[in-house]
């Protein structure tokens, strides 16, 4: 099912629009109040509400959908922000606006409008082509019906006349065009002398009064959010085979004879036939005279410097393989079972008697015999142990997987009783956020951040397991979470810390290192500024060792490996007059940048073309903006009191 989701996006999002936001053109705006009225209202749109329910129901879906996309990528956390939230209630806001200007203008679209737009949906299309099965199939594999699905695409198409002429009349101007081709263009010829943060740095001149007075003025800096001290059993496959016994003797030799076609290969013949058809209705007479013919067929072919491929080609009645002298290529036993042992007593170059089969008389030449060949259990023995222990641990970690599950409940006031019965050592680590792994250097021994299992502790699905109602508050083990599908973690959350300020030693060598970067960052600047003034006062440098690095070309389209603020720098310094200088701050300190020459040459036509093209759309984007902020102004969208509580953010683990 998911893979059909995925698959149809396109006809996802329609159903979605169907569900939750629901389309004047079904049940009219009058009905769509009706309904609404004893509801908590979020926004006031014109004649028609927006409420908390419809908000909510929307954002359940929508979380649905995203938690089934992004596997075990999802976070709750990141996906449930207040950021999030605002903007699907504006993008519900925006449609209901877009309901109430259409009914209120009477806008609508014809049947062969709305034929079509759906036709021209590549889900319903074969080679390119709408398919009426393919449109059935889909919507009734969606759950939908078609005069659904329809009037949800007329209503679409009925709101895209609102705003749509504003996008599609929208214009580049020329001058516009004209000053992105330049500034893309342009090409400076720059040196640079860079001041570097690190080379600057003293931790050692930091005093402990500096460092006290840093903690006392950044506490809410400081601050730690809520966090856990957390237990764990891991159980993976190499947890499971430590418990496997070594294979037998006995055991090795039964797999060893199971998988005999794999160590080696079978006894084959690569084979030629002369074929004396036989018709089923065939007389007596008829069948003598077919055995005779071969019969003197097998004594020309053993006649020494005989060539079988052109009796082959003169006198089988297979006309399939007598074009190629009779050649069957390579037949290991049982391919033709009721010629087997005829067959494999040949050897390389003999010529076999005349073999009677339902088709008449076959007879076989062995171009190449091979006996069969197997590498001995000896030699395989390693390997065949660790592929039956590797089995066996699969098995293994199926029965142990099932176990610890039910253990971990009923148990859950602790996970020992569980490692213990499962042989499975109990883990421990510190400092778990439902956010993510506080500092190592903060919480120091046993942290999370620099524990082996960091990436595991780190998961989306193990911190809201830790941080659930369940862990949280009934103090019970947070659960089972199948992190892969050969790696299963159980957790507990052992400790409970509220949100404080740690302790001025645990934090004194970050602040520390803070403090000498923020000092040698102060020291670059002035040093770098220095140097920028006395080269734009007489273009010499203060006296000392810095000096410029090698000349390099850089644009807007080639930043020849210098950083975004370097390049913004030099393509917007003057250069009325060359050189020219100006100076920046970067991420690792402060550079001057000295302009030495520039050029300006032409786009190529087709980045141009394209470039025009993302311009066209980001002002067509603003122009229906600004027609929507215009629309929201008419219709006096007004948001209530009870929005700023729907937009907080808050773990919705139970709702999905």
């Amino acid at each position: 099912m998911f893979n059909f989701f995925r698959t149809h996006q396109r006809l996802m999002q329609v159903v979605l629009l169907i569900l939750v936001l629901p389309s004047f053109v079904l049940i009219g705006v009058s009905g769509y109040s009706s309904y609404t009225s004893n509801e908590t209202e979020l926004v006031n749109i014109g004649g028609t509400s927006l409420t908390a329910e419809e908000f909510d129901q929307a954002r359940r879906v929508q979380l649905q959908n995203m938690q089934q996309e992004q596997g075990s990528a999802f976070d709750l956390a990141v996906v449930d922000s207040p950021e999030a939230r605002r903007k699907l209630l504006d993008a519900m806001v925006n449609r209901n606006v877009l309901i109430e200007i259409a009914t209120k203008e009477g806008l609508s679209v014809s049947d062969g409008v709305l034929r079509q737009a759906i036709a021209a949906i590549p889900d319903f299309q074969v080679e390119g082509v709408f398919s009426p099965e393919r449109y059935n199939t889909l919507l009734t594999s969606s759950g939908i019906s078609i005069r659904a699905f329809e009037e949800s695409q007329r209503a679409d198409l009925t709101l895209g006349r609102v705003l749509g002429p504003v996008a599609q009349t929208t214009e580049l101007p020329t001058e516009i065009a004209n000053l992105v081709d330049k500034a893309l263009t342009t090409t400076r010829k720059v040196e640079l002398l860079n001041f570097d943060t690190a080379n600057y740095l003293k931790p050692e001149s930091i005093t402990d009064a500096e460092v006290q007075a840093w903690y006392d003025d950044n506490q809410d800096v400081l601050r730690l959010p809520q966090y856990v001290d957390v237990s764990y059993v891991v159980l993976d496959e190499a947890a499971a085979r430590k418990s496997v016994p070594t294979p037998t003797p006995e055991e090795l030799k039964a797999y060893y004879d199971q998988n005999k076609s794999r160590f080696g290969r079978a006894e084959r013949i690569n084979l030629s036939h002369i074929l004396v058809a036989v018709k089923a209705d065939a007389s007596e007479e008829e069948r003598k005279a077919a055995r005779e013919r071969a019969d003197q067929l097998v004594a020309e072919a053993k006649q020494e410097g005989a060539d079988f491929a052109a009796l082959a080609q003169e006198n089988s009645d297979d006309k399939g393989t007598a074009r190629n002298g009779g050649n069957l290529s390579w037949i290991n036993r049982g391919a033709l079972p009721d010629m087997d042992a005829a067959i494999f007593e040949l050897r390389t170059g003999d010529v076999s008697p005349a073999v009677q089969s339902v088709d008449g008389f076959h007879i076989f030449k062995a171009n190449v015999y091979e006996a069969e060949s197997v590498q001995p259990l000896e030699e395989l023995a390693a390997q065949l142990e660790q592929e039956i222990r590797q089995q066996v641990a699969a098995q293994r970690f199926a029965d142990m997987a099932t176990q610890l599950t039910s253990l971990v409940y009923e148990s859950p006031e602790s996970l020992q009783s569980t490692a213990d019965a499962l042989g499975l050592p109990v883990r421990h680590a510190k400092g778990v956020t439902r956010d993510g792994l506080l500092d190592a250097a903060i919480i120091g021994e046993a942290a999370a951040q620099s524990s082996a299992d960091a990436e595991l502790l780190n998961d989306p699905r193990v911190r809201r397991a830790l941080f659930s109602s369940q862990s949280l508050n009934q103090r019970q083990n947070a659960g089972v979470i199948e992190v892969a599908a050969d790696n299963i973690v159980a957790v507990r959350a052992e400790e409970i810390y509220a949100p404080s300020v740690p302790a001025l030693d645990q934090v004194k060598t970050a602040i520390v290192e803070r403090l000498a970067v923020e000092k040698a960052q102060k020291q670059v600047q002035e040093e770098g500024k220095k140097a920028l003034a006395s080269l734009t006062a007489d273009g010499q440098l203060p006296a000392g060792d810095a000096k410029f690095g090698w000349e390099r070309s850089v644009n807007r389209l080639n930043n020849a490996d210098l950083s975004e603020a370097v390049v913004n720098a030099a393509m917007s310094a003057d250069v009325t007059t060359l050189p020219s200088y100006v100076g920046v701050e970067t991420d690792n300190g402060y550079s001057v940048i000295k302009v030495t020459g520039e050029s300006v040459a032409d786009l190529d036509p087709a980045l141009k073309n394209f470039l025009q093209q993302q311009m066209r759309q980001l002002l067509a984007n603003a122009e229906e903006q600004a027609g929507m902020a215009a629309l929201r102004a008419e219709l006096k969208v007004t948001e209530q009191a009870a929005v700023q509580e729907a937009l907080q953010s808050s773990d919705s683990e139970e709702e999905l």
